[in-house]
């Protein structure tokens, strides 16, 4: 393949995806106003018209805005790419340092640096105008760039012996460099799962053990008849963030932790917290974690491999606006391009998703009160402000979960 005609292969993708996002984001607000002032039949004795009111226009306000960020983001990939970011960016870190890992860590850290700042204004409108006028948000500024800043040593901490060892086998591995490259990945992620719940998480938020006595008993009792252990039921202090609550699993092996957001035990009863934990034990009972590493896991194997190939080529960077071929820059552009030459397998990632959400529900449905699951999923849409009804289409391509009205119908058909 020539470098021109790659060139054109990507412009053609960016506009086609870029165009395609922003087609369905307009579906989707339409479909939201049409559906706007009436309650679906199958929540009109729950949900009042001022909350299903107050979720359309929630998730019109977040899609809305989320078309400036498809706009931005296609800009920014320009940006990198063909007009010559990516190129400036390494041909700094040859001038200021020497020797080929040193440069190839500085391009691809500069680059996320640079991605970072410009992204964060939409993260920070996001938080403090959109999070903030629906009653969500709950953070101060002082919070948001304490997160940011751990988040930051986290990452350097970290992510920079990672960069460099993947940058070394890159580079002195030979042909199957790639497979060495994988090793590794797949021994951090599984370290990342392990020491996340005991010493990540708590930097971020406070978990102390579930106190309510009756609650405890309660979740003990279906925590045994499901054949589960863990290394403790704790609470997280979701509510200093956020109004949004939820509850799920982390940590790997003898570190699996249950964390239910606070604001989740306020609005949901024993029975409601019984059912929902009943739902997450369904994904541990039929694999669907597991399942999933395996998969990201595979899907990285792929990924690397790709990159093998197209690093060998003088199209791929040529084609990309970068003129000096090296390890980092060749993973650079394939992890920022890649997202294009993907989107169309949106649908087919959420129906896998939606798949196991179906067969967790089923499950809980066999422990515990199925009535009991349906209320406490309609208080989460009404508590969330979730749209109860998104456009099927555009929820085949975003939503991991079902639509509403189709997991309730579900349910109450179980």
């Amino acid at each position: 393949m020539s470098a021109s005609l790659f060139t054109a292969l990507f412009i053609a993708m960016l506009a086609l995806t870029t165009l395609a996002k922003l087609w369905l984001a307009r579906r989707h607000l339409a479909y939201i106003a049409s559906h706007r002032d009436r309650v679906p039949d199958a929540f009109a004795g729950q949900i009042t018209l001022s909350s299903h009111q107050k979720g359309a226009d929630y998730t019109s306000a977040k899609t809305r805005f989320s078309m400036l960020s498809i706009l931005f983001d296609a800009a920014l990939l320009l940006g990198f790419t063909l007009a010559g970011g990516i190129e400036k960016i390494s041909e700094l870190s040859q001038h200021w340092f020497s020797g080929t890992l040193a440069q190839g860590m500085a391009t691809i850290v500069i680059a996320l640096l640079i991605s970072s700042l410009l992204e964060a204004p939409f993260n920070i409108y996001s938080t403090f105008a959109i999070e903030a006028r629906f009653g969500f948000n709950h953070m101060t500024f002082r919070l948001y760039l304490m997160d940011a800043l751990k988040g930051i040593m986290i990452g350097a901490v970290l992510g920079l012996p990672l960069l460099a060892g993947v940058l070394w086998l890159m580079e002195r591995m030979g042909e199957y460099w790639w497979l060495y490259v994988w090793g590794v990945w797949v021994l951090f992620n599984l370290l990342i799962l392990f020491i996340y719940p005991a010493f990540i998480a708590p930097l971020f938020n406070k978990f102390s053990p579930l106190k309510d006595e009756a609650t405890k008993a309660r979740i003990e009792a279906l925590l045994k008849r499901c054949g589960f252990t863990s290394s403790g039921l704790f609470v997280m202090d979701g509510s200093r963030r956020s109004a949004h609550g939820n509850a799920y699993f982390t940590g790997f092996g003898k570190t699996k932790r249950i964390v239910f957001f606070d604001t989740l035990l306020e609005h949901l009863n024993i029975g409601e917290i019984e059912a929902v934990l009943a739902h997450e034990l369904g994904h541990f009972k039929h694999r669907h974690v597991m399942k999933r590493i395996v998969s990201t896991f595979a899907i990285s194997l792929a990924f690397l491999w790709l990159l093998g190939l197209l690093m060998k080529t003088g199209w791929f960077y040529q084609g990309l606006g970068v003129s000096t071929p090296s390890t980092a820059n060749a993973l650079l552009l394939l992890f920022m391009t890649m997202p294009l030459f993907s989107f169309l397998f949106g649908p087919v990632m959420s129906a896998y998703s939606r798949k196991h959400e179906f067969e967790a529900d089923s499950y809980a449905v066999k422990q515990t009160n199925s009535r009991d699951l349906i209320n406490a999923l309609v208080k989460l849409y009404q508590d969330n402000a979730a749209t109860l009804t998104p456009d099927p289409l555009y929820s085949k391509f975003y939503d991991s979960h079902p639509p509403a009205s189709i997991r309730i119908a579900h349910l109450e058909a179980a």
